[in-house]
């Protein structure tokens, strides 16, 4: 064992919210240093990766896998990473490498509404955030600033200073969506996006790839790994491929070490002041249950018994339809628009909060895999890959899973290479998303009607898809017994310990949960500097 390193804190994962607490951190004169199990990797490498993928759909193709520190990989088989337990199957993706999973994310930056952070109180559903919009909104704008963020200012969160840039120029796909929604009572606003629309920060404007998902091939939009660099430039120390499988804590319970394999099982030890605990929603849980002792038996930070609980995604129902006049979609960002007049009301009650997401994805792939499936060929193949291309348009939801803690992260009986028990996961659905589902195929009817659809294709009633973004497993809250950490991300159980993920929101709303992670780790970075250093 070797014993080589040591800082003011050790920031565990190197994703966005970690680089970016480093970042803040290390700004300030504190040493850190930066574990992340994966390897680096490199966006022309990815890039590379990606234009010679015979599986364009498959957003983790062109990422590297590393059998030292494995992620879940489901085609073209699944490797049986992510354990099910049932009874519903959750197929969560992320990465493992220097950045993290938002190397190939949509950039969507959203902010939680205000009365996300408060539906128990207001609607007798889920759970009350410990803190208010108000708190956090601060740090909200300075994750935008950081992340080049731009947006609709109508989009119901409330905002002391406008976005820090304009958005991408509106698609054809957008704009006629928006004209021709708007009579039947919708309004189409743009995405809220870390996207550049103009040069920002050194990295160029959006060019209308339309790949952003697995990979923006230029850097337009930011990822974890731009943010991974600027810590390092800030000095922070970055140490890759260093797989932490226990968190040592002394007889007060302070946390001493952080003990990690590299890719060849030797043995290393990184001390510190404080820690923070920045992997996913997963990944975190099953390192703190990994630390079991005879002190804690049950894992660390685990008084309350939550770690690994309340477990939350955005399942997803969709619609296919053929569109009356040719759109062509392709052009410009994949996710360019929505319709969010379902995120709130006093139907959360009853029935999940939802937000439409208008697909603006290149249709000529599936298009011409399903007429392949069709068995159709020759010229009428060529004449209806062109019609589906220009015509074919999808709809999906972003819907609220409320917290319920038999939906959870376990350790399986399974090990990697290294020997490390892999994560499962238990999980199942409601009858308050089946009812939030049924309203959006509503929804989506009527938005279909006013396009002119034809030829509707729905997705199976009861089969969800499923959006990565992984929220719950470690909420914070103010009470010890049923939270895992403070408002400031600080461990209930261990004074030195801070949590910097997805896995503390308490609930999960209707957006992607990356822009508040960020904006949560940045509160949890300004409160470990003023207190703990």
């Amino acid at each position: 064992m070797t014993d080589n390193y040591s800082a003011d804190v050790v920031v565990i994962g190197s994703g966005i919210v970690g680089s970016l607490v480093a970042h803040r951190l290390a700004k300030q004169g504190i040493s850190v240093i930066i574990l992340e199990s994966g390897p680096r990797f490199d966006r022309g490498a990815i890039t590379e990766n990606f234009r010679n993928s015979p599986r364009k759909n498959d957003f983790m193709s062109p990422y590297p896998f590393s059998p030292w520190s494995p992620h879940p990989v489901y085609k073209p088989h699944s490797n049986d990473y992510l354990v099910q337990m049932g009874p519903y199957p959750y197929a969560a993706e992320y990465i493992r490498m220097v950045g993290g999973t938002t190397w190939h994310w949509a950039a969507q930056a959203w902010r939680v509404l205000p009365n996300d952070m408060k539906i128990h109180t207001l609607y007798g559903v889920g759970r009350d955030w410990p803190i208010s919009y108000d708190e956090l909104e601060p740090f909200y704008y300075e994750a935008e600033v950081k992340m080049g963020v731009s947006g609709a200012p109508n989009n119901g969160s409330p905002r002391s200073q406008p976005f820090p840039m304009e958005p991408v120029a509106e698609s054809w796909l957008q704009q006629r969506f928006r004209e021709r929604l708007a009579p039947g009572g919708y309004e189409v606003i743009v995405n809220t996006t870390a996207r550049n629309s103009r040069n920002y920060d050194g990295r160029p404007a959006c060019c209308g790839n339309n790949n952003c998902m697995p990979i923006c091939p230029i850097d337009a939009q930011y990822h974890g790994g731009i943010a991974a660099q600027a810590a390092e430039d800030a000095g922070a120390k970055l140490i890759a491929n260093a797989v932490v499988y226990r968190l040592e804590h002394d007889e007060k319970g302070r946390i001493v070490a952080a003990h990690y394999y590299d890719p060849d099982k030797g043995t290393h030890k990184v001390t510190a002041k404080n820690f923070v605990l920045a992997a996913n929603g997963i990944e975190s849980p099953k390192l703190l249950l990994l630390s079991a002792s005879d002190k804690y038996p049950q894992g660390l930070a685990n008084s309350s018994g939550t770690v690994g609980r309340n477990l939350m995604d955005h399942p997803s129902n969709s619609l296919t339809f053929d569109c009356d006049e040719p759109l062509w979609p392709g052009r410009g960002p994949m996710s360019p628009g929505s319709i969010n007049s379902l995120r709130d009301g006093a139907f959360r009650s009853d029935y999940a909060s939802f937000r439409i997401d208008i697909s603006n994805a290149s249709q000529v792939l599936s298009a011409t895999s399903a007429l392949l499936a069709e068995g159709v060929y020759g010229i009428d193949l060529d004449k209806q890959i062109n019609y589906r291309a220009a015509h074919q348009m999808s709809l999906k939801n972003v819907m609220e899973l409320l917290p319920d803690p038999e939906n959870r992260v376990v350790l399986s009986d399974r090990k990697d290479a290294l020997g490390i028990p892999t994560p499962g996961v238990i999980y199942h659905m409601s009858d308050y998303v089946h009812k939030g589902m049924a309203r959006a195929v509503e929804e989506y009817t009527k938005i279909a009607k006013l396009m002119g659809g034809s030829n509707l294709r729905f997705s199976k009633p009861g089969i969800y898809g499923n959006n990565q973004h992984i929220t719950g497993t470690m909420s914070m809250g103010n009470d010890p017994h049923d939270s895992v950490v403070d408002a400031f991300g600080r461990c209930h159980d261990h004074e030195n310990l801070f949590i910097a993920s997805t896995g503390v929101m308490p609930t999960s709303a209707t957006v992607n949960s990356t822009l508040t992670a960020v904006a949560l780790g940045l509160r949890t970075a300004d409160h470990l500097a003023k207190t703990a250093l």
